[in-house]
């Protein structure tokens, strides 16, 4: 793919410094220096946690384990990578650059972070880095004119970028095929994860965000990270939601299975596909994310209509919010660097804010599609014990069937996730693309 990848990356650098120029203008900078960051030391230990580099210097470059190391952008010069190469024999040394991308850039090599920091140049300087773990000789200033600007446009893949957030979905569709497999054969939590990394290939430290992995009512717990060693007495249904890593950029996906025999909840989850399937559809220009979520509540109504849970009308269960306790989260994210990545809120380049809609709380995105963007589509529906209760305290409990709430509790509950870009055009589910290569 490296090859592939070369002219792609040019065409990437040349628009990053096209916005670089505009952001610094705006700020009134010269320079625009992004730091890798690095480790950060566990408390009273000898130890870091694991290093997670700064997506800013990811965003100019393929480079996830490079720390201390320093790009620099001053407009109208080649950008430069300080890159730290320190004299060590405990740990591994990051190799020497060379790949695609080694020709867009003047690489300068040192031992030490001091010996980085030394070489950045002086001047009025828009400085992109963590304000912990601080850097000795640099302050942080993270511009808010520069950082909104660029954020704004981080929201517009390039074309390079979606090639690399199609490998991610590759290698994570991969790993899902892999985790069923475990789930089908009678694994336990653990032993699913154990599975998705080896046909990942990455460790839990590569991939992007800790592995969801669920069995039976542990679906109901939305960011349930515990891992069962040992397999439940009966599998009713399996909830996992894991991505994957392709040189700094994130796949999210999830799929919820229902053990064979379990055709009531089985049904629920076709019910449920068919919802997310056509919610991805409407992934285009101009779409309303806020707009689209609350059509998913209208349209997940129907579902718990149709499988005889509530007796309310679509209208009804939305605006009494017996629907937010059945989905509780929002419909999904921006995507790419970050899993949930930057700018869902902001109202323009310049920054602002635009606000969730009223009973929304969970809502990550509150933008328009426009062409250039990824976001994730992930409906759910839920037996949450705690939402519940709640939801049986009110008068409307009288319109919902609660021995069937009852009945599929035990299976916790579903999430479906694909990443999807919004085109020109029709749009192009890399999720779906992904699992349909590795059929």
């Amino acid at each position: 793919m490296s090859h592939d990848l070369a002219p792609l990356y040019a065409q990437h650098v040349a628009t990053l410094r096209q916005r670089a120029d505009q952001a610094l203008a705006l700020g009134g900078f010269d320079h625009l220096l992004i730091a890798a960051s690095t480790p950060l030391r566990i408390f009273l230990d000898d130890q870091d946690y694991p290093f997670v580099a700064n997506p800013h210097f990811r965003h100019w470059l393929p480079l996830t384990d490079a720390p201390g190391s320093w790009v620099v952008y001053t407009p109208g010069d080649k950008p430069k990578l300080i890159f730290v190469q320190p004299r060590d024999y405990w740990h591994v040394v990051p190799a020497a650059p060379s790949g695609y991308w080694v020709g867009q850039f003047d690489i300068t090599i040192v031992r030490t972070y001091a010996e980085a920091v030394a070489l950045l140049p002086k001047g009025r300087r828009a400085v992109i880095a963590p304000e912990c773990p601080s850097i000795e000789g640099v302050e942080a200033n993270n511009p808010e004119a520069v950082v909104n600007y660029l954020h704004w446009h981080r929201s517009y893949k390039t074309p390079y970028e979606l090639t690399l957030m199609r490998e991610a979905s590759r290698i994570g569709t991969r790993a899902h095929r892999a985790a069923e497999k475990a789930f089908r054969a009678g694994e336990s939590e653990f032993g699913i994860q154990l599975a998705y990394l080896a046909a990942a290939r990455q460790t839990e430290k590569e991939l992007p965000y800790s592995n969801i992995v669920c069995l039976n009512e542990h679906a109901a717990v939305l960011h349930y990270t515990h891992f069962d060693r040992i397999p439940p007495k009966q599998r009713r249904t399996f909830l996992i939601d894991a991505g994957a890593n392709a040189s700094g950029y994130a796949s999210d996906i999830t799929r919820t299975y229902a053990a064979d025999g379990h055709q009531e909840f089985q049904a629920l989850i076709d019910s449920m596909e068919r919802a997310q399937q056509g919610f991805g559809a409407k992934v285009k220009a101009g779409q309303s994310y806020p707009e689209l979520h609350i059509h998913a509540h209208h349209v997940l109504a129907e579902v718990l209509r149709e499988h005889g849970l509530i007796r309310l009308s679509a209208e009804s269960a939305v605006q009494s919010g017996v629907t937010s306790a059945f989905f509780p989260h929002g419909l999904g994210h921006p995507i790419g660097l970050q899993v949930h990545d930057v700018a869902g809120f902001q109202a323009n380049e310049s920054g602002g804010f635009i606000a969730r809609p009223e009973g929304h709380p969970y809502l990550r995105m509150t933008r328009a599609l426009e062409p250039g963007m990824v976001v994730t589509i992930e409906p759910g529906l839920y037996f949450i014990d705690m939402l519940l209760e709640e939801l049986r305290a009110k008068p409307v409990a009288n319109d919902i069937d609660w021995n069937k709430v009852d009945a599929f509790r035990p299976y916790g509950g579903i999430r479906i996730e694909d990443d999807v870009v919004c085109t020109d055009g029709e749009p192009e589910n890399l999720t779906r693309d992904a699992f349909a290569a590795h059929a």
